[in-house]
């Protein structure tokens, strides 16, 4: 087991209710700020996408399953060629399964919220936060 999922294995979710006006941040690249809630399986991102911002080609072994709240973003798939594009708007849906090459980036000059949802959750993140904060993100016990 590598060392990120063995720390997630030893992390236990609790059941309680959140706001997201009250979870923190934390940035993932200029202008893209995430607010976490995990649970052992699964974690929930809140992101905000400043105009002009981009989450540049990623991939993750992660599944990704996300939706556009506010504003109109396009998602990529494969490559940031114009044609692997595809712009989203509020009720539109995207997914991402492990190992799939993906970027984002507002449509226009104006924000953007989505929801993503990973599966399993984002070792990655959770370390960012901890680091960040010194305690663990929304939905698990205090270390």
């Amino acid at each position: 087991m590598s060392d990120a999922l063995s720390k997630l294995a030893n992390l236990k979710a609790v059941a309680g209710f959140f706001k997201v006006a009250d979870i923190p941040g934390i940035e993932v690249a200029p202008g893209v700020t995430l607010q976490l809630i995990s649970g052992e399986k699964a974690m929930f991102s809140v992101v905000s996408f400043a105009p002009g911002s981009i989450v540049p080609l990623h991939s993750h072994p992660h599944e990704q399953c996300g939706t556009v709240l506010e504003g109109e973003m396009i998602f990529y798939m494969h490559s940031m060629n114009p044609e692997d594009g595809q712009r989203c708007g509020p009720g539109d849906f995207y997914v991402a399964p492990g190992g799939t090459l993906h970027a984002a980036t507002p449509a226009s000059d104006q924000p953007v919220l989505a929801l993503d949802v990973f599966s399993p959750p984002r070792e990655d993140y959770l370390e960012m936060f901890r680091q960040k904060y010194g305690r663990e993100a929304r939905g698990f016990a205090p270390a």
